[in-house]
Protein backbone atom coordinates (compact mmCIF):
# COMPACT_ATOMS: atom_id res chain seq x y z
CA UNK A 1 0.00 0.00 0.00
CA UNK A 2 1.02 3.53 -0.94
CA UNK A 3 1.91 6.29 1.30
CA UNK A 4 -0.23 9.06 1.24
CA UNK A 5 -0.13 12.78 3.64
CA UNK A 6 -2.58 15.14 3.98
CA UNK A 7 -0.80 18.29 4.89
CA UNK A 8 -3.96 20.54 5.95
CA UNK A 9 -6.94 18.28 6.56
CA UNK A 10 -8.38 20.40 9.07
CA UNK A 11 -9.30 22.77 6.18
CA UNK A 12 -11.77 19.92 4.85
CA UNK A 13 -12.03 18.60 8.16
CA UNK A 14 -12.22 21.56 10.59
CA UNK A 15 -15.19 19.64 12.70
CA UNK A 16 -14.05 16.35 12.79
CA UNK A 17 -17.24 15.16 11.63
CA UNK A 18 -16.33 13.50 8.46
CA UNK A 19 -15.86 10.18 7.16
CA UNK A 20 -12.28 8.73 6.12
CA UNK A 21 -12.94 5.66 6.04
CA UNK A 22 -13.17 5.49 2.25
CA UNK A 23 -9.56 7.30 1.84
CA UNK A 24 -7.93 4.88 4.64
CA UNK A 25 -8.85 2.02 2.34
CA UNK A 26 -6.80 3.27 -0.77
CA UNK A 27 -3.63 4.48 1.17
CA UNK A 28 -1.44 4.38 4.54
CA UNK A 29 -2.12 7.83 5.05
CA UNK A 30 -0.50 10.44 7.21
CA UNK A 31 -2.90 13.46 8.72
CA UNK A 32 -1.56 16.74 9.47
CA UNK A 33 -4.08 19.27 10.67
CA UNK A 34 -1.71 22.27 9.28
CA UNK A 35 2.02 22.12 7.86
CA UNK A 36 4.13 25.07 7.91
CA UNK A 37 5.79 25.81 4.81
CA UNK A 38 9.02 25.17 6.05
CA UNK A 39 7.44 21.69 6.53
CA UNK A 40 5.95 20.68 3.75
CA UNK A 41 9.41 19.06 2.29
CA UNK A 42 10.14 16.67 5.56
CA UNK A 43 6.59 15.75 5.63
CA UNK A 44 6.60 14.76 1.76
CA UNK A 45 9.66 12.46 2.57
CA UNK A 46 8.95 8.55 1.91
CA UNK A 47 5.22 9.56 0.60
CA UNK A 48 3.91 8.72 -2.96
CA UNK A 49 1.27 11.15 -2.73
CA UNK A 50 1.08 14.47 -1.29
CA UNK A 51 -2.66 15.87 -0.45
CA UNK A 52 -3.22 19.31 -0.07
CA UNK A 53 -6.19 21.98 0.49
CA UNK A 54 -5.35 25.62 -1.37
CA UNK A 55 -1.81 25.37 -0.22
CA UNK A 56 0.68 27.00 -2.54
CA UNK A 57 3.10 25.09 -4.26
CA UNK A 58 5.13 26.94 -6.59
CA UNK A 59 7.69 25.59 -8.29
CA UNK A 60 10.50 25.84 -6.67
CA UNK A 61 8.82 24.03 -3.98
CA UNK A 62 7.95 21.23 -6.65
CA UNK A 63 11.72 21.03 -7.95
CA UNK A 64 12.63 20.17 -4.35
CA UNK A 65 9.85 17.11 -4.02
CA UNK A 66 11.47 13.93 -3.00
CA UNK A 67 11.63 11.25 -6.05
CA UNK A 68 8.97 8.98 -4.29
CA UNK A 69 6.44 11.83 -4.68
CA UNK A 70 4.27 10.56 -7.88
CA UNK A 71 0.64 12.33 -7.20
CA UNK A 72 -0.52 15.40 -6.07
CA UNK A 73 -3.94 15.29 -5.09
CA UNK A 74 -5.57 19.11 -4.57
CA UNK A 75 -8.65 18.55 -2.71
CA UNK A 76 -10.91 21.16 -4.12
CA UNK A 77 -11.35 22.32 -8.02
CA UNK A 78 -9.30 25.34 -8.45
CA UNK A 79 -5.65 24.12 -8.66
CA UNK A 80 -4.24 27.30 -9.56
CA UNK A 81 -2.22 27.19 -6.34
CA UNK A 82 0.40 23.99 -7.97
CA UNK A 83 2.68 24.95 -10.47
CA UNK A 84 0.74 22.54 -12.87
CA UNK A 85 4.05 22.63 -15.66
CA UNK A 86 6.60 22.34 -12.89
CA UNK A 87 4.72 18.98 -11.72
CA UNK A 88 4.63 17.52 -15.23
CA UNK A 89 8.41 18.68 -15.51
CA UNK A 90 9.02 16.29 -12.53
CA UNK A 91 6.52 13.82 -14.34
CA UNK A 92 3.86 14.34 -11.08
CA UNK A 93 0.75 14.10 -11.70
CA UNK A 94 -1.89 16.37 -10.65
CA UNK A 95 -5.70 15.26 -10.09
CA UNK A 96 -8.34 18.24 -8.46
CA UNK A 97 -12.05 17.10 -7.47
CA UNK A 98 -14.60 19.16 -10.07
CA UNK A 99 -17.91 19.19 -9.40
CA UNK A 100 -18.20 18.51 -5.61
CA UNK A 101 -19.36 21.79 -4.30
CA UNK A 102 -21.20 22.13 -7.23
CA UNK A 103 -24.80 22.31 -5.96
CA UNK A 104 -23.52 24.13 -2.45
CA UNK A 105 -22.13 26.45 -4.22
CA UNK A 106 -24.77 27.06 -6.73
CA UNK A 107 -27.47 27.00 -3.74
CA UNK A 108 -25.17 30.27 -1.80
CA UNK A 109 -25.32 32.13 -5.13
CA UNK A 110 -28.89 32.23 -5.36
CA UNK A 111 -29.62 32.40 -1.27
CA UNK A 112 -27.88 36.00 -2.59
CA UNK A 113 -29.71 36.85 -4.72
CA UNK A 114 -33.26 36.13 -2.72
CA UNK A 115 -31.13 38.17 0.18
CA UNK A 116 -30.45 41.15 -1.86
CA UNK A 117 -33.37 41.05 -3.71
CA UNK A 118 -35.34 41.63 -0.14
CA UNK A 119 -32.87 43.83 1.44
CA UNK A 120 -32.58 41.45 4.21
CA UNK A 121 -28.96 41.69 5.22
CA UNK A 122 -30.15 45.94 4.76
CA UNK A 123 -33.19 45.25 7.52
CA UNK A 124 -31.06 44.00 9.99
CA UNK A 125 -28.60 46.46 10.69
CA UNK A 126 -31.18 48.85 10.82
CA UNK A 127 -32.47 46.64 13.81
CA UNK A 128 -29.46 46.28 15.49
CA UNK A 129 -28.71 50.34 14.79
CA UNK A 130 -32.10 50.93 17.05
CA UNK A 131 -34.05 51.91 13.66
CA UNK A 132 -37.79 50.34 13.46
CA UNK A 133 -38.81 52.13 10.88
CA UNK A 134 -39.57 49.76 7.95
CA UNK A 135 -42.17 48.07 11.20
CA UNK A 136 -43.99 51.22 11.86
CA UNK A 137 -43.85 53.06 8.85
CA UNK A 138 -43.46 52.14 5.09
CA UNK A 139 -41.02 50.01 3.89
CA UNK A 140 -37.60 52.46 3.56
CA UNK A 141 -35.52 49.21 1.69
CA UNK A 142 -35.79 47.37 -1.50
CA UNK A 143 -37.98 44.73 -2.04
CA UNK A 144 -38.67 43.52 -5.38
CA UNK A 145 -39.61 40.04 -6.99
CA UNK A 146 -36.72 37.93 -9.25
CA UNK A 147 -39.12 37.07 -11.53
CA UNK A 148 -38.75 38.67 -14.96
CA UNK A 149 -35.46 40.31 -14.06
CA UNK A 150 -32.39 39.23 -16.21
CA UNK A 151 -29.55 37.41 -14.76
CA UNK A 152 -25.79 37.61 -16.12
CA UNK A 153 -24.18 34.15 -15.43
CA UNK A 154 -20.25 34.50 -16.48
CA UNK A 155 -19.20 31.02 -16.81
CA UNK A 156 -21.06 28.23 -18.38
CA UNK A 157 -19.44 25.06 -15.96
CA UNK A 158 -21.42 22.82 -13.91
CA UNK A 159 -22.15 25.63 -11.08
CA UNK A 160 -23.10 28.16 -13.53
CA UNK A 161 -25.29 25.29 -15.04
CA UNK A 162 -27.51 24.80 -11.32
CA UNK A 163 -27.51 28.62 -11.11
CA UNK A 164 -29.19 28.89 -14.00
CA UNK A 165 -32.05 26.00 -13.95
CA UNK A 166 -32.98 27.81 -10.26
CA UNK A 167 -33.02 31.25 -12.01
CA UNK A 168 -35.39 29.81 -14.67
CA UNK A 169 -37.67 27.87 -11.60
CA UNK A 170 -37.86 31.56 -10.53
CA UNK A 171 -38.90 32.68 -14.21
CA UNK A 172 -35.88 34.79 -14.77
CA UNK A 173 -33.95 35.62 -17.87
CA UNK A 174 -30.53 34.69 -18.43
CA UNK A 175 -27.62 35.96 -20.08
CA UNK A 176 -24.53 34.30 -20.36
CA UNK A 177 -21.02 34.74 -21.12
CA UNK A 178 -18.05 32.06 -21.66
CA UNK A 179 -15.86 30.71 -23.85
CA UNK A 180 -17.34 27.67 -23.86
CA UNK A 181 -21.20 27.60 -25.15
CA UNK A 182 -23.48 25.14 -24.18
CA UNK A 183 -27.19 24.16 -25.65
CA UNK A 184 -29.79 25.23 -23.20
CA UNK A 185 -32.62 24.60 -25.44
CA UNK A 186 -34.45 27.55 -23.57
CA UNK A 187 -35.50 30.68 -25.50
CA UNK A 188 -34.95 32.89 -22.31
CA UNK A 189 -30.99 31.79 -22.01
CA UNK A 190 -28.95 33.95 -24.91
CA UNK A 191 -25.11 33.63 -25.33
CA UNK A 192 -23.52 37.26 -25.27
CA UNK A 193 -20.67 39.35 -24.98
CA UNK A 194 -19.63 40.81 -21.77
CA UNK A 195 -20.01 43.94 -22.36
CA UNK A 196 -24.36 43.03 -22.92
CA UNK A 197 -24.16 40.93 -20.18
CA UNK A 198 -23.44 43.68 -18.12
CA UNK A 199 -25.07 46.37 -19.59
CA UNK A 200 -28.24 44.84 -19.58
CA UNK A 201 -28.24 42.36 -16.27
CA UNK A 202 -30.10 42.87 -13.18
CA UNK A 203 -28.51 40.71 -11.35
CA UNK A 204 -24.36 39.90 -12.61
CA UNK A 205 -23.22 35.98 -10.72
CA UNK A 206 -19.30 34.97 -11.31
CA UNK A 207 -18.67 31.24 -12.14
CA UNK A 208 -15.43 30.96 -13.85
CA UNK A 209 -11.90 29.51 -12.61
CA UNK A 210 -9.37 32.63 -12.50
CA UNK A 211 -6.85 32.07 -14.70
CA UNK A 212 -4.51 35.08 -16.34
CA UNK A 213 -7.40 35.78 -18.41
CA UNK A 214 -9.84 36.05 -15.94
CA UNK A 215 -7.58 37.92 -13.42
CA UNK A 216 -9.27 41.32 -13.02
CA UNK A 217 -11.68 40.59 -15.84
CA UNK A 218 -14.39 43.11 -13.76
CA UNK A 219 -12.54 46.31 -12.91
CA UNK A 220 -13.24 49.92 -13.57
CA UNK A 221 -14.33 50.13 -16.98
CA UNK A 222 -16.27 46.82 -16.75
CA UNK A 223 -18.54 48.07 -13.36
CA UNK A 224 -19.22 51.21 -15.21
CA UNK A 225 -21.03 49.08 -17.82
CA UNK A 226 -23.52 47.73 -15.11
CA UNK A 227 -27.25 49.31 -14.43
CA UNK A 228 -27.14 51.82 -10.89
CA UNK A 229 -29.46 49.46 -9.51
CA UNK A 230 -27.58 45.64 -10.38
CA UNK A 231 -25.87 43.89 -8.15
CA UNK A 232 -22.43 41.97 -8.36
CA UNK A 233 -22.09 38.28 -7.00
CA UNK A 234 -19.08 36.64 -6.81
CA UNK A 235 -19.04 32.62 -5.50
CA UNK A 236 -15.71 31.91 -7.39
CA UNK A 237 -12.49 33.68 -6.71
CA UNK A 238 -11.78 36.89 -5.50
CA UNK A 239 -9.09 38.06 -8.11
CA UNK A 240 -11.76 37.72 -10.74
CA UNK A 241 -12.93 41.22 -9.59
CA UNK A 242 -10.66 44.44 -8.79
CA UNK A 243 -11.73 44.98 -5.45
CA UNK A 244 -10.52 48.26 -5.42
CA UNK A 245 -12.74 49.36 -8.10
CA UNK A 246 -15.61 47.69 -6.95
CA UNK A 247 -14.94 49.52 -3.18
CA UNK A 248 -15.15 52.61 -5.20
CA UNK A 249 -18.49 51.79 -7.35
CA UNK A 250 -20.41 50.47 -4.16
CA UNK A 251 -19.26 54.15 -1.80
CA UNK A 252 -20.39 56.08 -5.30
CA UNK A 253 -23.62 53.95 -5.60
CA UNK A 254 -22.29 53.19 -9.03
CA UNK A 255 -24.03 49.93 -8.45
CA UNK A 256 -26.48 48.83 -6.22
CA UNK A 257 -24.57 46.16 -3.87
CA UNK A 258 -22.75 43.20 -3.78
CA UNK A 259 -22.51 40.17 -2.04
CA UNK A 260 -18.86 37.99 -2.03
CA UNK A 261 -18.11 34.31 -0.76
CA UNK A 262 -14.60 35.43 -2.15
CA UNK A 263 -11.82 38.06 -1.56
CA UNK A 264 -8.89 38.81 -3.27
CA UNK A 265 -6.43 38.21 -0.17
CA UNK A 266 -7.81 35.38 2.40
CA UNK A 267 -8.26 35.30 5.28
CA UNK A 268 -9.51 38.79 4.82
CA UNK A 269 -7.84 41.70 6.32
CA UNK A 270 -9.42 43.22 8.92
CA UNK A 271 -8.72 46.78 7.73
CA UNK A 272 -10.74 45.78 4.05
CA UNK A 273 -12.79 48.46 3.16
CA UNK A 274 -15.42 46.38 2.21
CA UNK A 275 -16.40 45.17 5.90
CA UNK A 276 -17.56 49.02 6.23
CA UNK A 277 -20.13 49.16 3.36
CA UNK A 278 -23.76 48.89 4.03
CA UNK A 279 -24.46 47.55 0.43
CA UNK A 280 -22.03 44.40 0.52
CA UNK A 281 -22.94 41.35 1.47
CA UNK A 282 -19.45 38.93 2.77
CA UNK A 283 -19.71 35.33 4.02
CA UNK A 284 -15.96 33.96 4.39
CA UNK A 285 -15.51 31.42 1.27
CA UNK A 286 -18.20 28.94 3.12
CA UNK A 287 -19.85 28.02 -0.74
CA UNK A 288 -17.62 24.09 -0.52
CA UNK A 289 -18.09 24.00 3.32
CA UNK A 290 -21.17 22.36 3.77
CA UNK A 291 -20.93 19.07 5.10
CA UNK A 292 -22.82 17.30 2.67
CA UNK A 293 -20.11 18.97 0.40
CA UNK A 294 -16.97 18.11 2.39
CA UNK A 295 -18.05 14.78 2.60
CA UNK A 296 -18.61 14.47 -1.00
CA UNK A 297 -14.59 15.72 -1.44
CA UNK A 298 -13.36 13.34 0.68
CA UNK A 299 -15.29 10.23 -1.03
CA UNK A 300 -14.25 11.83 -4.40
CA UNK A 301 -10.53 12.50 -3.41
CA UNK A 302 -10.46 8.48 -2.13
CA UNK A 303 -11.90 7.81 -5.94
CA UNK A 304 -8.95 9.95 -7.59
CA UNK A 305 -6.29 7.96 -5.59
CA UNK A 306 -8.08 4.49 -6.52
CA UNK A 307 -8.44 5.56 -9.92
CA UNK A 308 -5.12 6.48 -10.22
CA UNK A 309 -3.33 3.21 -8.09
CA UNK A 310 -5.33 1.69 -11.39
CA UNK A 311 -3.23 3.10 -13.53
CA UNK A 312 -6.83 4.52 -14.88
CA UNK A 313 -5.79 8.64 -13.22
CA UNK A 314 -9.15 10.41 -13.64
CA UNK A 315 -9.62 14.72 -12.85
CA UNK A 316 -6.39 14.80 -13.59
CA UNK A 317 -5.07 18.65 -14.99
CA UNK A 318 -1.44 18.38 -16.18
Amino acid sequence: MKNAVFLNSSKVDFDQKLNLDNLKKEVNITLYEKTDPKDMLLRAKDQQIVITKEIPMGRELIEKLPSCVELICEAGTGYNNIDIRAARERNITVCNIPSYSSAAVAQLAFSFILSLCSSLSEQQIMIRGGKFDNFTKHLQVNHFEVSGKTLGVIGAGKIAGDVIKKARAFDMKVLVYSRTRRDFMDENIRFVTLEELLTDSDFVTVHCPLTEETRYLIDKEKLSLMKPEAYLINTSRGAIIKEEDLVEALRNKKIAGAALDVLEKEPASLDNPLFSLDNCILTPHIGWQCLETRQRLIDMLADNIHAYLLGKPINQVN
